[in-house]
């Protein structure tokens, strides 16, 4: 873990997304933070140890999810699957599958597993899986304030972990969507990596922009309102249109979110550009999806 110093910075921005703003003054505790998103190895010991089932791998209960079709009425979670061209953009359910069986140890569904992928960030996990590993860790979730403080490294006010200026054409500082999105990725992107192939920010912390999201412990609520952009967190994964917002019309799906933050390996710059410290994105509590993971931290 590294060390977090205690102190006030400035957290969110005016300049990007609408949810971030207003960005202002915020002073956190010191702490201590994982260097490294959670990994499959990591994770894999706390399952051997406790017996924990995921929630991508517990039976449904039909009544839960009213109106979903009966083949979406088995464990598994959302997993990415890229197109085979250039498609609206406007509408996810073309790049997210319910896939049945994908889960923290098969992440692309039942005939796939962790082969070389045991220091990738552990995903298709919930919020309450994040947090028994956590507590039998020993740790807790940061807050998104401690996490943006942490992600920003030093660097106050900066758009990116590592300053202003966008990646140059000959820099790798992180795993996000370089390309096409959805449908066609350069060479070596668009998959989570192992933790730690790109450069730590100025606190020694890797990945706290792009690879996978990551669980906070904070409630999500709108800043100002909401952009136009539906980005790449869909809700609603077992039943219906995959939709960003609450419909009144379907009080069924009104399922309590958490604040996620740092991008992923499918942020792109001209659909996502959230790999960046003050992005946030709402989640479902009860969803996990193939580029969402988590870091833990003691105070």
């Amino acid at each position: 873990m590294a060390w977090v110093p205690a102190g006030t910075f400035r957290m969110g921005s005016d300049k990007h997304y609408p949810e971030e703003a207003p960005a202002r003054d915020v002073a956190v505790d010191g702490f201590w933070i994982d260097r490294f998103q959670v990994t499959n190895r990591q994770f894999g010991e706390f399952v051997a140890d406790t017996g924990y089932v995921t929630v991508a791998e517990r039976p449904l209960d039909p009544g839960d999810f009213p109106g979903a079709p009966a083949e979406n009425l088995v464990p598994g979670s959302l997993a990415f699957t890229m197109t085979r061209g250039p498609v609206d953009l406007g509408h996810l359910s073309q790049w997210w599958t319910w896939t049945p069986g994908a889960c923290w140890k098969r992440p692309d569904g039942r005939h796939s597993s962790l082969d070389r992928g045991e220091d990738e960030p552990v995903v298709h996990v919930a919020l309450e899986d994040a947090e028994a590993y956590a507590a039998w860790a020993g740790k807790s979730l940061p807050t998104e304030a401690e996490w943006e403080r942490a992600a920003r490294g030093g660097l106050d006010g900066k758009t990116y972990v590592w300053g202003d200026e966008p990646e140059a054409s000959d820099e790798r500082l992180a795993n996000y969507w370089h390309g096409d999105f959805p449908w066609r990725y350069d060479d070596g992107y668009g998959s989570r990596h192992p933790v730690g192939s790109y450069p730590a920010n100025g606190y020694g912390l890797h990945d706290m922009a792009g690879n996978v999201w990551e669980w906070t412990r904070d409630w999500y609520v709108e800043r100002a309102e909401p952009d136009d952009a539906p980005c790449c967190v869909p809700h609603n994964p077992r039943g219906g249109e995959l939709d960003e917002s609450y419909d009144p019309e379907q009080p069924q799906f009104r399922i309590p979110r958490k604040v996620i933050k740092g991008g992923s390996y499918l942020c792109a710059d001209t659909y996502c550009l959230r790999y960046r410290p003050a992005a946030r994105r709402p989640q479902m509590v009860d969803t996990g999806m193939s580029h969402i993971g988590f870091r833990c931290i003691t105070r």
